[in-house]
Parts: C-alpha cells; sequence; structure tokens
C-alpha cells in the first residue's frame, strides 16, 4: 500500500490538472466580447460611403518627436475615425492639446524595434485608440489609422 500512494497522489494530481486546464479553455472561447467591443464591431459591420468617412474622420500631421532611444526621430501622421459628426467637433477642439500630447508621450515611450513593420504599427495605433478614448470628453475613436510614417537614425 505504501507503495502505491505516490502514484495515487500523481495520478489525483494529473487528472485534476486535466480538468482546470478544460475548464479555462472553455471558458475563454465562449467568453463575450465587452459592451465597447460589440459596439465598435456594429459601427465596422455598417458600411460607410466616402462622404461619411470623411465627415467623421480628423487628422493630425507632421507629428516629430524623438524615441526613447533618442538616436532615432519619428515623423508620423494620424487619421482618426470617430463614431459621429458631435464627436469630431469635440476632438477637433482637443486635438493640439490633449491628443497630440498623447501621442508625443506614446512615441517618447517607444523604441525603434516596437514600430517596426505592420504589427508594431499596429500596436501603436491600438494604444493610441486606448488612450484617446480616455481623454475624449465625449463619444469615441473607432479607428485610428497611420498616413504618415517616417522613422530615421539622427
Amino acid at each position: 500500500m505504501k507503495r502505491m500512494l505516490p502514484w495515487l497522489v500523481t495520478m489525483l494530481l494529473a487528472i485534476t490538472l486535466i480538468a482546470l486546464v478544460f475548464i479555462m479553455l472553455m471558458n475563454s472561447t465562449n467568453s463575450s466580447p465587452t459592451k465597447g467591443t460589440d459596439s465598435a464591431q456594429e459601427m465596422q459591420i455598417k458600411r460607410l460611403s466616402a462622404d461619411e468617412i470623411v465627415e467623421m474622420t480628423a487628422t493630425i500631421s507632421d507629428v516629430k518627436t524623438n524615441l526613447a532611444t533618442n538616436d532615432y526621430v519619428v515623423l508620423t501622421g494620424f487619421a482618426f475615425q470617430l463614431d459621429s459628426k458631435k464627436t469630431k467637433e469635440q476632438f477637433e477642439k482637443i486635438k493640439d492639446l490633449k491628443v497630440k500630447a498623447v501621442i508625443l508621450k506614446t512615441l517618447a515611450d517607444m523604441k525603434p524595434e516596437d514600430l517596426q513593420g505592420t504589427k508594431g504599427q499596429d500596436q501603436l495605433c491600438a494604444k493610441l485608440l486606448d488612450l484617446i478614448n480616455k481623454t475624449l470628453p465625449e463619444g469615441k475613436v473607432i479607428q485610428v489609422d497611420i498616413t504618415d510614417f517616417i522613422m530615421t537614425r539622427i
């Protein structure tokens, strides 16, 4: 009996571990999207005309700053698609005061490797989307696109 005790304990631990992994996988695959994600998906499902896109898009161009390494300079431009015309009006009022500051701070914390390729630029856009939505008084940014991007070593 003493020889079988370690085997029994090992078997019980293995079965428990397998059950926990199974439960965690089931919870992660069946999780419902959050409310914010759901409404953003609804806006993207609805196809907008070119005129509607122009009416709800604001731009910031010629953003120049050093990256975290100070060896590199970035010259960028962004297009922000907003959820309504009213939100665009609010965005236009604060874009030079708040939004540009958020962009500069975000870029100042990044390294050149962080901005390499489309994956790096997508991560930058996602980070800006999150940070800018926190600063908007009302409404939200639906999409951030990079319109200009030049990174060069000094």
